[in-house]
Formats: structure tokens, sequence, C-alpha cells
């Protein structure tokens, strides 16, 4: 599909699933060499990322453990600012390797607040795996070790991506059309 209509907006293809997963199979290979004998703990942050955790976690051959947290900052098609965690975590991280698994990093402030509440955990280390980067967008520094794409700041949809809890299920992406 070239364009789709969610609820009031029209979108248009912006990135293929092919691109995606090309794109994700080569964090997956980084992840492989990098943490290798390190048997880090994925935290995956739904609801988001959970088709890029899926992609990702099938690639990822090393020894390691997956959980999930759900966190959200949206409402509409922008940032609310505010930053509320749904689900906690349930695994000990102390001097463990974490490395958290997020759909999108944009603001920076839903990644900011994940790290600064995990780190009073006193992990090991805590690294940071992205499907998209949203540079432009950025309003607060953090450092993201793993990132599969880059991309503009327009607003997105599919592959995981929602416009209000819509489009999660599409297999591409696609940005909205102004």
């Amino acid at each position: 599909m070239k364009t789709v209509k969610i609820k009031d907006k029209e979108f248009e293809l912006f990135l293929t699933q092919d691109v995606i997963e090309k794109a994700v199979a080569d964090v997956a290979e980084k992840l492989n060499e990098d943490l290798a004998d390190k048997d880090p703990l994925f935290i995956c942050v739904l609801n988001g990322s959970f088709m890029f955790a899926s992609e990702l976690m099938k690639r990822v051959t090393i020894a390691s453990e997956v959980s999930f947290v759900k966190m959200s900052s949206y409402k509409g098609i922008s940032s609310s600012g505010k930053i509320k965690e749904i689900y906690g975590l349930e695994e000990d991280i102390k001097e463990r390797t974490v490395v958290i698994v997020e759909d999108i990093v944009d603001t920076g402030y839903t990644m900011s607040l994940m790290i600064d509440q995990l780190l009073c955990d006193e992990p090991k280390e805590i690294l940071v795996a992205t499907m998209l980067l949203k540079p432009d967008a950025l309003k607060q520094e953090v450092r993201l070790d793993y990132v599969a794409l880059e991309i503009p700041n327009d607003f997105i949809v599919g592959y995981g991506l929602d416009y209000d809890g819509y489009g999660r299920n599409l297999p591409d992406i696609y940005k909205i059309k102004l």
C-alpha cells in the first residue's frame, strides 16, 4: 500500500518492511558480537517495540534473557511530555548488562527517565538499542548504542508504532501526509 488512512489522518509509505528488517538484522549482528559472554537482559519497552523486539530477538544468538516494561508519552501525534510507567521490571539487574530495546527515540525524555530509573538498581552497564532515531527531535541528551535507522522528525505509524493505538500492525512504516 502506498497510502493508508488511520482514523482522521492520511499516511504515505516511508520505509518498507525489507528495509526495516535489514537494519534490524545489522543491529542484531552487532549485539551478538559486542555482548558475547555477557549474559545480557533485554528490556523491551511496550507497546511500540513489540515488532522490533520480536525481529531483533529472533536474530540474537547469544545467551540472554528478555523482559518487558510499558511506558508511554504520546497522545495523538505529539509527545505529551509526561512519562508514565505502567508496568515495572521484576528481574534483578544488579551487576547485569541491560539492553533497553525501544521502538523510537525522539525527544529522549522517555529513554532518559528509564535509564535513570534502572541506574538505581545498580546494573553493570545499560545499553540502548532503538529501531528509529529522530535526531532533529532530541531535547534530552541520551547515549544510544545501537540505532537501526535515523529518520526525519515526521510523525510515523506502522511496525509497532501507532496513532492513538491504531496502525501498529502495519508491516511497513508510513509518515503522515501534511
